[in-house]
């Protein structure tokens, strides 16, 4: 059994922090999309990545990574896996060099098909009325909106 000291104080108490709770349960809703992504032979970075453009057709890397929230240096080999999957195009700008086009190849879009039933497979492992989902998906999305326009 562990102790508690009688000097810790409310405010630095873990089980309080909401910081630890949406850490704890983003690190266990991963690992619950492992099962159902390992038959489309994706991890779950490219399962967001592959939404996005079943979404949005083709795109920058740079506009995919601010959608995504994710900077270049850990975007770039999760690209180059599914290019080599065969799942998307990778094609460097003529008129700049920088910029990278990806689009979706044909195997990539047939696959959008298959993943239809993963938010299904995921709800079903999450104790909460398909409205209190919506209510949190809706206050995350304010809290990052909110924590977006202070940097």
């Amino acid at each position: 059994m562990i102790e508690t000291t009688n000097t810790v104080c409310e405010e630095l108490r873990l089980d309080n922090q909401i910081c630890f709770a949406l850490y704890a349960c983003a690190k266990e809703i991963v690992r619950q999309y492992r099962k159902p992504l390992e038959e489309l032979n994706l991890t779950y970075t490219q399962y967001l990545v592959m939404m996005v453009l079943w979404e949005h057709g083709g795109m920058t890397e740079g506009q995919l990574g601010k959608i995504v929230h994710l900077d270049s240096g850990t975007l770039t080999p999760v690209l180059r896996r599914l290019e080599k999957a065969g799942y998307i195009n990778r094609i460097r700008s003529k008129s700049n060099e920088r910029k990278l086009f990806l689009s979706l190849t044909e195997e990539g879009t047939m696959l959008k098909e298959r993943a239809k039933s993963v938010p299904a497979i995921i709800q079903e492992c999450i104790s909460l009325s398909e409205e209190e989902l919506l209510l949190l998906r809706d206050m995350l999305h304010r809290m990052l909106a909110g924590m977006n326009q202070t940097y």
